[in-house]
């Protein structure tokens, strides 16, 4: 087997950013997991953020605890 690194054509590299479980996305903020019972932050600001247009979602960091408010990069094709 080679140890050459290969490269991925654009067409390849699309396909697999958009069939990749993890897409590329932004941060748009992050909220501790441990608030107070029944404060829903991340996702009033979600809430928010849509509210201006944007898609954003929550999604859970496990490693450092946290929620965070993201929205997903397009892929290029």
């Amino acid at each position: 087997m080679s140890t050459a690194t290969r490269t991925l054509s654009p067409a390849d590299r699309a396909a697999h950013d958009a069939a990749s479980f993890v897409r590329p996305r932004q941060v748009l903020e992050r909220f501790p997991a441990g608030g107070p019972r029944g404060s829903w932050p991340a996702e009033d600001f979600a809430r928010a953020r849509r509210m201006e247009g944007q898609q954003a979602e929550v999604v859970m960091d496990l490693a450092s605890d946290a929620f965070l408010v993201i929205v997903r990069n397009e892929v290029a094709s």
